[in-house]
């Protein structure tokens, strides 16, 4: 299970607004690559088949099976601080991350 912070809720659904993204879904989806190995990223893109869909006040994710096997019990938050704003990952699986925080392995 992923879950949504109330932040990273209110957040998304601002993206979705400026980027004329209505009826889309934020994909969320590992892939190789990074100093660590793997690296998170997120698109607005339409629901396939074999996603799975996490729906939550109003907003749905959608992760493909790969992902999901890294992805399985994160929560999916929405950080504004002096070091910077943006979508955080607290992912239990993880081993090690790099100082970024976008790569992990």
């Amino acid at each position: 299970m992923i879950t949504l912070t109330e932040n990273a809720t209110k957040h998304i659904k601002t993206l979705q607004a400026d980027q004329s993204a209505p009826g889309k879904a934020l994909r969320v989806y590992v892939d190789a690559g990074g100093c660590s190995g793997m690296e998170y990223g997120m698109a607005f893109d339409e629901k396939k088949t074999e996603d799975e869909v996490i729906a939550q006040d109003g907003v749905e994710v959608v992760i493909d099976p790969m992902s999901m096997n890294f992805l399985k019990g994160s929560e999916i938050d929405y950080v504004d601080s002096l070091q910077g704003s943006g979508f955080k990952i607290k992912n239990p699986n993880v081993h090690s991350s790099c100082g970024c925080g976008k790569s992990f392995n």
